[in-house]
């Protein structure tokens, strides 16, 4: 009842979430430039406030899991028997994830703006033949869009599937749509600069992006060449209508899919030398720079005002709508902290210590710790902010290169196949297909694919 009363206090257009989502955000950003007295007790004081707000439009998995963590985080508080005067000062451990969803907005509208991704889409329904060449070509311009549009790609790209595919049995419409966005989309993450998940271990394991991607980029390659070879026997024989459409100038798509990776290599390449230069760590150093390029580009390609006229109202609508990720990694972080301060993870570093000394177990059991933490309902980066406290006494003996490329593979496995990850439930919602039978349709080629990850950073092991 008092959850309908606040709402309706509010209004559903009200400013003060943009306001209340903001303000910790843009003090933990001064944070890293100045030491200010009292700066973080602030900072907490503004993140408490945002997570209690939050509490009133948390949802589903992200509310259950967001109390879940509360509860937990408070008993392991008074089991650590800190003073209540500390309390404020442990929400604040995920506000540098968070940043990062306050800014993808800006560049989010870049890509409309630019009109990148229906030169894309265009390109996706052109001349379409077979269902196997169509599987390829979904599968591509999946992976192109994902980097940038991220979870918009997925209605994206299953509503252009839909003019070419409707004739198609439901069933193998559905599957098919599974398996080449979701693929697609999760391997594209695996590479992408702007992945919170390749951020966060790569600030856990003190990584380089530039040493870490290229053996990132041959898992990939590998993964998608053996997938696109499985699908010419799948589809094999299984021919469709060649339907006459307008004619497209190529040379423009392609112009805009060179301007797309240009965009990407430029942000890729002031992103490393700003975090080699201030020292404040990968995440970071995206969130930094994600509004700046993306400003730019704009003016580049004489877009600035409609680039500003579509952004500021898209940013001020994702960000009163961040109270699901507010709720649960606030909380989340508030757990894993009051987890680190207690003696209850000494009992599991053992494991995983004794398990280093074995590099494929290890890696191997990393593989399953993600496995399983996905069927249980963690979202992924909980559990690899978990099992980055469980590994901070192995990280000095063990080559940090090879286990980097482990983490970020385990972790971004679980948007093919875990019922519970945003990626698997949005698809769920498109096709009204139940979310476990999304993920077995894609655990096959999961395990294939965290088996050749972890096989091939056990032989580049070898190298460090």
């Amino acid at each position: 009842m008092n959850k309908l009363r606040l709402k309706k206090w509010m209004g559903k257009d009200s400013s003060l979430l943009l306001y209340v989502y903001t303000a910790p955000i843009l003090l933990y950003v001064i944070s890293q430039f100045a030491e200010i007295p009292y700066l973080r007790a602030v900072i907490g004081i503004t993140t408490l406030l945002a997570l209690l707000l939050s509490l009133s439009y948390a949802k589903g998995l992200y509310l259950t899991s967001g109390i879940l963590f509360l509860v937990a985080g408070g008993g392991l508080f008074g089991y650590n028997q800190l003073p209540l005067s500390s309390l404020i000062l442990y929400f604040d451990q995920m506000l540098g994830l968070l940043s990062l969803f306050f800014v993808l907005p800006f560049i989010n509208s870049i890509i409309r703006v630019g009109h990148y991704d229906k030169n894309l889409s265009i390109l996706l329904q052109d001349k379409v033949t077979s269902l196997g060449k169509f599987y390829r070509r979904s599968f591509f311009v999946t992976h192109i869009l994902s980097p940038l549009l991220l979870i918009a790609t997925l209605p994206l790209i299953k509503n252009s599937l839909n003019v070419t595919l409707k004739e198609l049995p439901g069933d193998r419409f559905n599957k098919f749509c599974v398996q080449s966005i979701l693929r697609g989309y999760t391997l594209a993450l695996m590479w992408s600069p702007m992945e919170v998940l390749v951020g966060t271990t790569l600030d856990i394991t003190k990584s380089k992006y530039y040493l870490v991607i290229p053996i990132i980029l041959f898992i990939v390659i590998t993964a998608v060449l053996c997938d696109w070879a499985m699908s010419s026997f799948r589809f094999k024989g299984i021919e469709l209508p060649d339907k006459p459409g307008k004619r497209i100038s190529y040379k423009t798509v392609y112009k805009k899919i060179i301007q797309l990776i240009s965009m990407l290599l430029v942000l890729v390449l002031l992103v490393t030398w700003t975090e080699q230069t201030l020292g404040k760590g990968y995440l970071f150093s995206v969130v930094l720079l994600i509004i700046p390029v993306s400003v730019i580009w704009a003016v580049l390609i004489g877009k600035s005002k409609r680039y500003t006229d579509v952004t500021l109202p898209y940013w001020k609508k994702g960000t009163k709508g961040l109270s699901n990720y507010f709720f649960m990694f606030t909380s989340a972080g508030f757990f894993v902290q009051m987890l680190s301060k207690s003696e209850l993870l000494t009992y599991l570093e053992p494991v995983f210590t004794l398990a280093s000394e074995k590099t494929f177990l290890f890696y191997l059991l990393i593989g399953g710790y993600f496995l399983l933490s996905a069927f249980l309902g963690f979202h992924p980066l909980v559990t690899l902010t978990l099992i980055g406290e469980l590994l901070q006494p192995v990280l000095p003996h063990v080559q940090v290169i090879p286990l980097t490329v482990v983490l970020i593979t385990s972790s971004l496995a679980t948007a093919m196949y875990s019922p519970y990850n945003l990626s698997v439930s949005i698809m769920s919602d498109l096709l009204k297909v139940n979310s476990y039978r999304i993920g077995y349709w894609n655990l096959l080629f999961t395990l294939f694919f965290m088996l050749l990850s972890i096989s091939i950073a056990y032989l580049c092991s070898y190298l460090y």
